[in-house]
């Protein structure tokens, strides 16, 4: 494979597993039920995908640092709303 290939695997890779999140960001956002998601699994999750996104940013990979930064901004959305819709 040579290195276009190899890019665009890596494009449609970070399309779907970005794009798989976004269902629970709107279904969240709509419904304001956080009640089955697990704050500390959230902060862990946050905090991994920015240290993804610094090395995506750190080997200049465009799959890495596009897929990162956008699940960064909706991960840290979840985050927020667990924190303020919380009735715990």
């Amino acid at each position: 494979m040579n290195e276009n290939h190899i890019e665009i695997v890596g494009l449609i890779a970070a399309f779907l597993t970005t794009a798989s999140f976004l269902p629970q960001v709107y279904k969240t956002w709509i419904t304001k039920d956080v009640s089955s998601l697990s704050l500390p699994m959230f902060l862990m999750f946050f905090l991994g995908v920015v240290m993804w996104l610094i090395y995506g940013i750190f080997i200049k990979s465009i799959p890495i640092i596009i897929a990162n930064t956008i699940t960064v901004i909706s991960s840290f959305i979840l985050v927020y709303f667990k924190i303020k819709y919380n009735k715990n």
